[in-house]
């Protein structure tokens, strides 16, 4: 039987000659393609919406990640999709903005998600930055519904949301 523990230890951290090509088709395909096409399914909806709305404004918020910020050793791939999904969000804002479609995209540090429990990610990070208290996802939650909830004369193109503690 075949020993997955591998494969989700180098999901987000670890080198990448040992990294199989799979882990990074699969971390394309869910951090970009799946925010790709979903964006490209909502377009038409989201367009009309701005008219039938009563603020006369719709809104897209896409999760970055610091990652996307500044590259870093072992971690290429998922910096890489990272850095697209800001890049991606920041192109459609500029594409949309006179459509008062608003394109935002929140980049968090640390959160306590389900992503730590894979072997060896935690370790990883502590080793890069030291022991954080991590964000919580009520966190990025209350960003985004800052952003959401602005007045139409208002867009929050980008907030970066990292712990206190983290570098």
């Amino acid at each position: 039987m075949p020993d997955d523990s591998r494969q989700t230890q180098n999901a987000l951290n670890g080198p990448s000659i040992e990294s199989p090509l799979s882990d990074w088709d699969k971390m394309v395909d869910v951090n970009l393609r799946g925010l790709m096409y979903v964006t490209k399914a909502a377009l038409p909806h989201l367009l009309e919406a701005v008219g039938t709305s009563p603020r006369k404004v719709a809104d897209v918020v896409n999760i970055s990640s610091v990652g996307g910020r500044v590259a870093a050793a072992q971690v290429a791939i998922y910096g890489a999709t990272k850095f697209a999904v800001t890049a991606a969000t920041e192109a459609w804002r500029q594409e949309y903005t006179r459509q008062s479609l608003r394109f935002s995209v929140v980049e968090p540090g640390a959160v306590a998600t389900e992503l730590w429990n894979a072997e060896g990610q935690w370790e990883g990070f502590t080793a890069m930055f030291g022991e954080v208290e991590r964000l919580l996802a009520e966190d990025i939650a209350d960003a985004v519904a800052y952003i959401v909830t602005n007045p139409r004369r208002i867009a929050v193109n980008e907030i970066v949301i990292r712990p206190t503690d983290q570098p």
